[in-house]
């Protein structure tokens, strides 16, 4: 076990190195550049542009400045933003929090549902449970999630105004304690619905499937010949075989949860890492994408290498592969 784990994690530093260089030479060989946002578009003298171009290592070489970019990781500082002048660690910390408390939440809740909804519904393969939600995981996974969101905010915030349209916390209220915690709340409830329900659709055909195909496995059928009770065929057989897939769509959505859900946080203004990537993206903020993409990258390996554990705890054939 310990040898499987060391190779994993070799796996994932490497995959976070390779990341780096792909992500830096992409960003700053895209069109654009943050100068010609700094310096304006009122006829910007070129002085002004050379002297921010400077000051920013831009004139460099793309390698000389890959090689300044380490130098300054290496010290444990992601740099400060072009555009705000505030340091990237700080900007990631406090959009990582809501970004979390939206994301994470809604994929548990996913999970939850979706795969309990997947299994009752293979067990009852063909009944009416069954294709009713069959038909609703096709509706939701085929609606787009801004669509959704806008939706829930037509309904429940301008019709019958009893959820807040935007934001995280109602900035006139002042709230203070558990009153601000239930404001979170209130705010939280229409996007938390919507990044739940567009994401219930994979978790449940994943187990759906997994459970359906694993019943439909020789052993199983030789342990109902032998006349094993249904029940304790599922809870030690069929229900632990059947989820390594959903391990892995749990992982791999795990993995991008600190980049969180961009459109369904700029449709209601919550205050994550979704849009602070957005923003970045447009302002062509150079130290803060490559922020971003350094803490999505080292999630993703960590999330991998937790699912390729868990995946050998399950079926210790995995580990000697």
């Amino acid at each position: 076990m310990a040898r499987y784990l060391r190779k994993r994690i070799l796996t994932g530093i490497l995959v976070i190195l390779v990341s780096l260089v792909i992500n830096f030479l992409l960003i700053h060989m895209a069109p654009g550049n943050p100068i010609s946002l700094l310096a304006g578009k009122d006829n910007p003298s070129q002085e002004m542009i050379d002297s921010l171009t400077e000051k920013y290592g831009l004139n460099d070489p793309i390698h000389i400045q890959f090689i300044n970019y380490i130098k300054t990781l290496m010290k444990g500082d992601l740099g400060y933003s072009i555009m705000s002048s505030e340091p990237v660690s700080k900007l990631i910390i406090e959009k990582v929090g809501p970004t979390l408390l939206l994301s994470l939440t809604g994929i548990i809740l996913a999970l939850i549902i979706g795969t309990s909804a997947g299994i009752y519904a293979a067990r009852k393969r063909g009944s009416l449970f069954d294709s009713a939600m069959c038909g609703v995981s096709y509706l939701f996974d085929s609606t787009p999630g801004f669509w959704l969101g806008l939706m829930l905010i037509l309904i429940f915030a301008s019709t019958l105004k009893i959820l807040p349209t935007a934001g995280m916390v109602d900035l006139r209220a002042q709230n203070e304690g558990f009153a601000k915690v239930l404001d979170i709340l209130k705010h939280l409830v229409l996007p938390l619905t919507t990044v739940t329900l567009i994401q219930i659709p994979y978790f449940f055909r994943i187990a759906r499937a997994s459970v359906i195909q694993t019943m439909s496995e020789d052993y199983i059928t030789t342990f109902r010949a032998a006349g094993m009770k249904e029940g304790k065929i599922f809870k030690r057989y069929i229900f632990k075989n059947s989820m390594l897939p959903t391990i892995t769509v749990f992982g791999i959505n795990l993995a991008y949860v600190i980049s969180g859900v961009a459109i369904i946080e700029i449709v209601f203004a919550w205050p994550g890492m979704g849009r602070l990537m957005m923003t970045a993206i447009s302002k062509r903020d150079y130290p803060l994408l490559m922020g971003i993409y350094l803490v999505l990258s080292v999630s993703i390996a960590v999330c991998m290498i937790v699912v390729d554990v868990v995946y050998a705890v399950i079926d210790p054939r995995i580990r000697y592969d």
